[in-house]
């Protein structure tokens, strides 16, 4: 009989294995690429370091406590020029994240009626959104920015001539809906007030009214027990397989409690009213705003119009057909059926577009309009000489902003995307 050769003995680890291992391999290859970098990222900040040191300067953000010495036109929360650095830091941050949010909505709803409409067997209407969507993507939004701001600036009347004539008892220039006048300055919309007041809280920020917090509570209130309709809903649907009727319900819950809760407030709308040269009351809207709100919107909704258009190709045509076979209309079955697809096929290029707006806000500076880009990156750097502090603070806060609205997005991608079972 023939025995089977022993087993070769257990050597242990050696070195090689490092390399020719590949249980080891790839771990030494990142360890390896780490030190390269942490190397690298070392290197790079001991000659910044002694490039500094050499000019006469440090490292350091001592300059966002000291005294800022300029104005800012469009603050959204108490500023003047005795505050500091850092405030104005906030304010033009907030400046960013308003007209970014204020755009992504805009650009949103025209995106998405256009990229219908595009779609639509009118050849009238599907040449004219086409149209509108070759002109404004292929053309730099820096330069409709611009045409924005000289069409406000220069074609916009000027606030007098909204003033009626005596004698005929009417203006040169009538105001949109009667409560809207664009002018050449400024652009004058209504405000709201309330007769009752409940109060304000003081914050580090600025002042909060109370009355708007208890809106924001009510409309807080109200999504929750929309949840909680159709929920319920739901059970219902799935143990009869009918879906009882929540629309009209759910009409109600969003707008009875907000209606009672103003009323009760007393809701008192201001709109402008010119005296002399310049309205007053309700609100001054700056041109630079609403031209760079407008730039943004319409060139980033030629973008979204074409990304719905794909993601409504993307949806079978076997969808719509079954839709039409149980008896519902088009209008109905693109609301019900398609776009609800459509949004596994959206949502993601949608998310590039809103990174997309939110950094492009920085060419604010165009029109004047005084943004992160220009309070950071602009004047507080030139006033302080601190470039490379400014630089770096200014890239990680956009930074830290394109990741909260990407980890935002995909959360909500992840809710609407096809589940697998």
């Amino acid at each position: 009989m023939t025995t089977a050769p022993d087993a070769p003995e257990h050597t242990g680890f050696r070195l090689s294995q490092l390399i020719y291992d590949t249980r080891y391999r790839s771990i030494t290859i990142q360890i390896v690429v780490l030190f390269l970098v942490m190397g690298f990222v070392g290197w790079l900040v001991d000659n910044t370091i002694q490039n500094l040191n050499a000019l006469g300067k440090d490292f350091n953000y001592g300059f966002l406590s000291q005294r800022a010495g300029y104005d800012i036109g469009n603050a959204l929360i108490p500023y003047n020029n005795d505050m500091s650095h850092g405030r104005a830091l906030l304010v033009g941050l907030l400046n960013t994240l308003w007209v970014s949010f204020l755009g992504c909505i805009t650009a949103t709803v025209i995106g998405v009626i256009v990229g219908v409409l595009r779609l639509s067997k009118n050849w009238l209407v599907g040449r004219l959104m086409t149209i509108y969507v070759e002109v404004f993507r292929n053309i730099p939004v820096l330069l409709w920015i611009l045409v924005a701001i000289a069409l406000l600036t220069e074609a916009a009347p000027s606030p007098n001539q909204y003033k009626v004539n005596p004698a005929t008892g009417e203006a040169q220039t009538s105001m949109v809906l009667e409560s809207v006048a664009f002018t050449n300055r400024y652009t004058a919309i209504p405000s709201i007030h309330f007769d009752r007041s409940l109060g304000s809280l003081d914050t580090a920020l600025a002042p909060i009214s109370l009355n708007f917090l208890a809106i924001v509570v009510v409309l807080l209130a109200s999504w929750f027990a929309v949840k909680l309709v159709n929920k319920r809903a739901a059970r219902v649907q799935e143990a009869t397989g009918v879906r009882p009727t929540t629309l009209w319900m759910n009409l109600a819950i969003w707008v009875l409690p907000v209606a009672v809760l103003v009323t009760a407030l007393g809701i008192n709308p201001e709109e402008p009213v010119l005296k002399g040269f310049n309205f007053v009351k309700g609100t001054n809207v700056s041109n630079a705003f609403v031209a760079l709100w407008a730039g943004l919107s319409l060139y980033t909704a030629a973008f979204i119009a074409e990304i719905v258009r794909a993601g409504i190709l993307a949806v079978s045509k076997g969808q719509t057909e079954a839709a039409f076979a149980l008896g519902l209309r088009a209008n109905r079955t693109m609301s019900l059926v398609i776009l609800p697809q459509a949004l596994r096929v959206i949502i993601p290029p949608l998310i590039s577009q809103y990174l997309n707006l939110t950094k492009n806000s920085s060419l604010a500076i165009a029109v004047g309009y005084l943004d992160l880009r220009g309070t950071l990156g602009g004047i507080t750097l030139n006033q302080t000489g601190r470039e490379l502090e400014a630089i770096t603070l200014m890239m990680l806060i956009y930074l830290v902003i394109s990741l909260l609205i990407s980890g935002g997005m995909n959360v909500f991608n992840n809710r609407v995307k096809l589940k697998e079972r």
